[in-house]
Parts: structure tokens; sequence; C-alpha cells
């Protein structure tokens, strides 16, 4: 008799087609398995990756709150422990099984403990199979579309004494009511779309969370609305391309419609991520520009300053388009701040390729860049190109380019030294706990003397000092 309960495997062949979706309301019960066995206890989460990750731990402690439990940062307290993971980089998902392999002692010493894979890695076939072979002592594999079943899948764990698979490719339905115990007290991450449509050749997005869905615009606003009732500053809204946001309604809706309707409810700060520049529309720029409450950062990920790369990576856009993008926003916005991906390396990339990318960089002068050697994920159509490309040469561009990113941060970083910001203050600095830190409207941490009574408000700060990625000022009173 097998010791595992295989509800769903993953299946890329599954993750690529395009099934219809619909909004299904949950009705949430707590199985009385899990409230006898875990009511009052503690659960840990660790999560990698991006903000949509972020989004789902918010979920899955919120499911295990409704369990009675309670969070701990201590794994040796935890009796629930999950490993939420992210798939998008070679390096990353090599950390996750640092991670899973270092609670084998714990699980050794505490048989009562359930151990929970969860996220991007496990919707990989190759990845789930190795993850399995390696740590048989992980009790639930559980997919980014089955987050809506984490109470029950603990409950079939308990009652069938077996270990549960339930990593779905194909259910791509919109869940509502989903309980959130947000992680920070005045800022709160929204989706307005899960997954994606556009197939990147080297991205593995559109296999690990399927195909791009939007929320309905009411379940959109009644969230944020409760957010501002509740006091909130700051809200995000999050999808992996939110400028699509509305396509698969097939009714209008876009995203410069739920953008000006979330910020027409008097959220003192509101942003967004990320956007793809081919949905990058005039409309949105109006929108942005329009409302002060719309903080002026964007994210506008370039990729390649190429456009025969571009191709390859099946971008949509030009180098022409994009940087007639850039003028628009600045020239509607001149206080704009910006920020980018760039990936080098990319298969047969040539060096007057690599030099056109260092071009679009100093043209565009970026504030901070997040750059990267192409990691190959196996499953995507660029992991099936040949390479004549060196690990050498490629390294030999990265820090190239990385020389050229630092300079501009650097630069642009030095201008904000002796100028007033207001600043959302998040909390004490996790280096230094004897001042306060926060960010300012372009997202750029700064660190201050202040008193307790300042967390969660936003107050003037003037800069005094550069410290690149980060900036040390003092409290304006008035």
């Amino acid at each position: 008799m097998s010791k595992t309960l295989l509800n769903n495997l993953p299946s890329f062949t599954k993750a690529r087609r395009r099934y219809p979706s619909i909004v299904q309301n949950l009705k949430i019960e707590v199985p009385s398995i899990v409230s006898a066995k875990l009511s009052g206890k503690f659960f840990l989460i660790k999560t990698f990756g991006c903000q949509a990750n972020v989004r789902d731990e918010e979920s899955m402690a919120g499911f295990l709150i409704m369990a009675n439990m309670r969070r701990t940062e201590e794994e040796k307290d935890a009796s629930v422990i999950i490993i939420n993971t992210c798939a998008v980089r070679e390096g990353a998902e090599q950390k996750i099984f640092g991670q899973v392999g270092n609670l084998k002692g714990l699980k050794t010493n505490n048989k009562d403990l359930i151990v929970i894979v969860a996220g991007c890695v496990v919707q990989q076939e190759e990845s789930l199979a190795k993850l399995r072979k390696t740590f048989p002592y992980v009790d639930i594999f559980m997919g980014t579309n089955a987050i809506h079943k984490l109470l029950d899948l603990i409950a079939l764990r308990i009652t069938e004494d077996k270990k549960v698979v339930d990593v779905p490719s194909d259910d791509v339905d919109v869940y509502e009511n989903i309980p959130v115990q947000r992680i920070a007290p005045h800022k709160a991450f929204v989706n307005i779309t899960y997954g994606c449509d556009k197939f990147c050749t080297y991205c593995i997005v559109p296999y690990t969370r399927g195909k791009e869905r939007s929320r309905l615009p009411a379940d959109i606003l009644r969230e944020c609305q409760i957010l501002v009732d509740s006091g909130y500053q700051e809200i995000t809204l999050v999808g992996q391309n939110v400028n699509a946001y509305g396509i698969d309604l097939k009714d209008g809706t876009t995203f410069s419609y739920i953008l000006e309707e979330v910020a027409k409810l008097g959220i003192p700060r509101l942003r967004f991520i990320t956007s793809h520049p081919w949905n990058f529309d005039d409309e949105m720029i109006d929108i942005i520009a329009k409302y002060p409450n719309i903080m002026r950062k964007i994210h506008l990920p370039l990729q390649s300053g190429s456009d025969e790369i571009l191709k390859l990576m099946g971008r949509r856009y030009t180098v022409k388009d994009y940087l007639e993008l850039v003028t628009k926003l600045r020239a509607r916005m001149p206080d704009i701040s910006l920020t980018t991906d760039i990936i080098v390396g990319f298969p047969n990339e040539t060096e007057q390729q690599f030099l056109e990318t260092l071009k679009v960089v100093e043209k565009v002068n970026y504030e901070n860049a997040y750059t990267f050697i192409y990691s190959p994920r196996k499953g995507t159509p660029a992991a099936l190109m040949e390479d004549n490309v060196s690990r050498e040469e490629k390294g030999e561009r990265f820090n190239k380019l990385k020389a050229l990113v630092d300079s501009q941060t650097e630069a642009n970083a030095a201008l904000y030294v002796g100028n007033e910001y207001l600043i959302l203050v998040d909390g004490y600095s996790k280096k230094d706990t004897s001042v306060l830190s926060g960010y300012t409207e372009s997202d750029r941490v700064v660190h201050f003397v202040g008193t307790p009574d300042l967390i969660g408000k936003i107050v003037k700060v003037k800069i005094t000092e550069s410290r690149v990625y980060s900036f040390v000022g003092e409290l304006v009173n008035e």
C-alpha cells in the first residue's frame, strides 16, 4: 500500500494550456481533526521570492490562524513549518533544498511536526521528484494553486497517516474569501491578477503559476476599502504583469481603470508591481500623473538592450519602443524613479549585443537595476537553445554591467542628500535597533532617529548621508 496520497502531480503540458477560469467564493470550515491536533500551537513560514510569494504566505498564515494556531519565528517551537519556494532562478532553487534539508533533525526529534513545502519549485515536475526522493520526511507538497486546500491537506496528513502531494497545474480558478494575516500592520499587498500569459522564453512563471487571470474589480475594491478603513497607509497592487489586468475579463476593464478606482479610495500611498513594457499604454501614464497618491516609482524590466535578444526572449517590444516609453514617463513626471531587471549571457548573446545593453542602461540612467546572469529553467524554450557563450564571458559581462549600474545608483543616490522626503515609517532598523527606518515615495530606505509612536505614520525626513542603497536622515519637526 502506498505511503503517499498523490492528489495531483505537476504537468508542464497541462500548464501550457489556457483553460477558462471562474471565480469561486470559498466557504471555509476548519476540519475538526486540525482543531483537535493544532489549536493553540505554533506555525512558522519561511518565504523566498517575489511579492506574489509573500502574498501567498499571508494567505497560508490566514488559514492557520483560523485553526487557532499562532505564528512563531523559532523552528523548535513550531508544530507546522512551511517552506514557501521560488523557482525563478537556479540559485534560489538551490537555497530551497538547503532550507528543507536543515529540517531533518527537527523532524527526527518531533514526529508530530508537519513539514510542508509549497510554492513554485514544487510546480516543476523534475524538481518535485527530486524533493520527494531527497527529503522523504516532508509531509505535504503543495502547489501554488492549492493554497485554498491547506487545512484539508493537513487534515488528510493527520487522518490518513500518509504523505500528501497536491500540485495541480490545471486548477486556474480565482478563489475569493481566502483569509489573510497581513505581515505588516500598515502596508499591504493586494493581488489583482494571478499567473502570466506572456511566455517569455526564459521564464518559468507561466508554468508554475498558470494562466493569466484577473480578479473581479468589485472584489479588489472591497479588499482595498477594508485596508483603507483599517488605517493602512500603503497598498501595492500585485501581479506577474499588472498591466495585463482585465484582458481575460473581455468586458473592457483595464489596469488603468482599477488603478484609478483604488487611488480614489484615498489610500495615502499606492504602488503596483510588475509592469511589462509591452502593455504600458498612454492611459496608464495619464492616471499615474493625475493622482499624487500613486507613487512615482516604476519597476520596468528591460532584460536586454538588443532587439535580436529581445526577440529571442519573446519580450514583444523593441529597444525603440522601450526608450519611447521612458521618454513619455519622464516628460509627464520628471520626478519619476525607474528601476529595472537585466539578464546578461542569454544563449548566444554576442559581445555587440551586450554592448547594446550597456548603451541603453547609460541612456536611461536607472535609479537601481537588478542584474542577473541567465539561468536556464528546465521546460522553457530558452533552456533548449544551444549556447556558445562561456561562463567566463558571461561573468565578465555581468561584472561590466554591474559596475555601470553601481555607478549610476551611487550618483543618483547622492542627489537625495540635503533634500526632504516623506517617509512611511516601517519600524526599527534590522541592523540598528536604535534608529527607525522607512521608505521614500521612490521606495528608498531611510534610517533616522525617532520615537516609536511614528511607526506606521508618514513623516518628513531630511537626507543627511547617502550609503548608496540606503540613506541616513534626520526628522523634520513641523
